[in-house]
């Protein structure tokens, strides 16, 4: 029987989920807020330090302005965010307050993690909340945000946050006890997968879709956020939010759920915010020479090595590196925009300043602004 990752963990991360939280996406589920502020109290108590983050806001929003339904037009979900943040903020400031803690308001969107000296700042902030004995509460800012830009969950949001923080465990509840072989509600055969690495096809291929109707992510998104944790060494938990006392249960060793453990080193910090980025400017297709220096060689990508480009791009972007097969197997910063690295492929160094009237870089990407997927 294995032995909850959480235990050891000083730092970790949960994740609500709406279904948990809400009543049934009308509105705050108020009593299930005390329960989790209670839980995560006990866990300060322990001596670990504690980021959640909870969905809400839009389902509280709905209910204060009386609406029937979700709204569909993105305008109208922002101002359902807006109104909403308020009395989810309200809600867990209470909650916790009833425990003696202080809590705090972040939110966040992709393009303060895109942004290198925002995500810094991001970093900074919350690890002197933690130092502070805070707890950060965070969401995705809803009333800013487009659909083009948006982390599309909070599984997602989870696992930027740990690699963001450094956390050792992250934790997403949901309303499904874990990850199964199949989907439980259709094969009786099912069993659930108490342990497993994170980041393997095999997870991928058997998660499903998603699983609530009021929530945005599946069991795959969960996957996948996993598989984000684990770049920065954080192992992950998915278990249901339905467990009685499941946060304490699994800080005092009890394995609930499952685990997805991450058995690759942590990036350093530079290449993990490459690896985090959800957008991406453009792609480069390989040769199989260029692939194999990459994966085998740790080498950096030189313009020889590149047959095509898709997409445009700008000095510093971040883009995806695949081979013919059209699978990603690295992204990194780019020296030279599309339009002039257009002009510099298949040739060797010492052709670029000819092609171009200058040089910036012998390298495409240099190994150090690469990261291998």
């Amino acid at each position: 029987m294995p032995v909850s990752i959480v235990q050891p963990a000083h730092r970790i991360v949960v994740k609500v989920g709406s279904s948990l939280v809400t009543n049934e996406g009308r509105g705050l589920d108020h009593a299930a807020l005390a329960r989790w502020a209670a839980e995560i109290a006990e866990l300060k108590h322990m001596g670990k330090d504690v980021v959640l983050v909870s969905s809400g806001a839009v389902a509280e929003g709905v209910a204060r302005l009386g609406w029937t339904e979700k709204p569909s037009a993105i305008h109208e979900k922002q101002a359902a965010a807006a109104v909403g943040q308020m009395g989810l903020c309200q809600a867990y400031e209470s909650a916790f307050r009833a425990h003696g803690l202080k809590t705090a308001q972040v939110l966040l969107t992709h393009e303060d993690m895109a942004d290198r000296t925002r995500y810094l700042n991001a970093r900074s902030t919350l690890l002197t909340l933690l130092n502070l004995g805070v707890i950060p509460i965070i969401n995705e800012n809803d009333t800013v945000v487009t659909a083009e830009i948006k982390f599309g969950d909070n599984d997602t949001l989870g696992a930027l946050v740990t690699n963001l923080i450094e956390g050792d465990a992250l934790i997403i509840l949901t309303d499904q006890q874990g990850l199964f072989t199949a989907d439980p509600r259709k094969d009786p055969n099912a069993k659930l997968i108490q342990e497993a690495v994170a980041g393997t096809a095999e997870l991928e291929a058997m998660a499903g879709g998603a699983g609530s109707s009021v929530g945005t992510g599946g069991m795959f998104t969960k996957v996948i956020a996993a598989k984000r944790a684990a770049r920065s060494g954080a192992a992950t938990v998915i278990a249901s939010g339905r467990e009685p006392h499941v946060l304490t249960r699994l800080a005092k060793g009890e394995a609930i759920g499952t685990q997805l453990i991450a058995q690759t080193s942590p990036l350093a910090a530079k290449k993990q915010w490459i690896a985090d980025h959800l957008q991406i400017a453009g792609r480069l297709v390989l040769d199989a020479g260029a692939v194999r220096a990459l994966l085998e060689k740790g080498s950096s990508l030189l313009p020889i090595g590149v047959v095509t480009i898709e997409g445009e791009f700008q000095r510093g972007d971040v883009v995806r590196c695949g081979g013919p097969d059209g699978i990603e197997i690295a992204r990194g910063i780019v020296n030279y925009s599309s339009q002039d690295a257009k002009k510099i492929i298949r040739l060797p160094t010492g052709q670029i300043e000819a092609a171009l009237g200058y040089i910036d870089e012998p390298e495409l990407i240099h190994r150090d602004n690469l990261v291998v997927i």
